[in-house]
């Protein structure tokens, strides 16, 4: 039988919510990590965790890493994401404990990496990263971070050390239930090819970039 049908001849109920699938020992160039696959079965997206150490429930270094295909496997310059992602990973290691969570749906802010492609090449003819998106009649940040706060539910985590420099992934947490005991910066150093995307999450996306005031200055 197919489609779920049941010896009954009833159509199985759709799994629903975030399950833990696998736990497999990930060694990588930054260290040892535990690679905790999950399935979201609300979206039908596949998530992992990367652990690191003995995490703890309180106080727990965290990323939430949106999926950038672009950034973080072909090494974009549009964007900053794979450095941050490799400051990440760095960072729960110097620390000896902490979780990296790589969002997949996550691309282009939730548009998907069709939609995100189309609206970099409005931006190189000029359109920022939140007129691009609005051009095309898509949302300009369409990210959910539930899925997120599961995971960590999952992992037992309470509180967290949020690795961000945008203060709504720490509202989202919040607002799902997951306590944000600090924010940590994640600042890294523009190049000419994204300092004008970065002033843009700024100005427009209100990210905490502060140390984009010596460039803007010298500018």
């Amino acid at each position: 039988m197919t489609d779920n049908i049941g010896v009954l001849g009833k159509k199985a109920p759709q799994r629903t919510g975030v399950e833990r699938v696998v736990n497999a020992p990930l060694p990588t160039v930054y260290g040892k990590f535990q690679a905790i696959g999950y399935m979201d079965h609300d979206r039908g997206d596949e998530q992992v965790a990367l652990v690191h150490g003995e995490i703890g429930t309180d106080d727990v270094l965290i990323r939430l890493h949106s999926e950038c295909l672009t950034g973080d496997a072909f090494g974009s310059q549009h964007c900053e994401c794979g450095d941050q992602l490799d400051a990440a990973l760095r960072a729960v290691v110097t620390e000896g404990a902490g979780i990296v969570v790589y969002l997949r749906g996550h691309e282009g802010r939730g548009i998907g990496l069709l939609a995100k492609l189309r609206a970099m090449a409005l931006q190189a003819e000029g359109l920022d990263t939140v007129e691009a998106n609005l051009a095309l009649g898509l949302p300009v940040d369409a990210r959910d971070y539930g899925v997120a706060a599961r995971i960590l539910e999952d992992l037992g985590v309470r509180s967290v050390r949020l690795m961000s420099n945008n203060p709504r992934k720490r509202e989202a947490l919040v607002d799902h239930g997951i306590e944000v005991a600090e924010q940590v910066p994640l600042l890294i150093p523009p190049c000419e090819n994204n300092i004008t995307y970065l002033r843009t999450k700024r100005e427009r996306l209100d990210h905490h970039l502060p140390h984009l005031d010596a460039v803007v200055s010298s500018s």
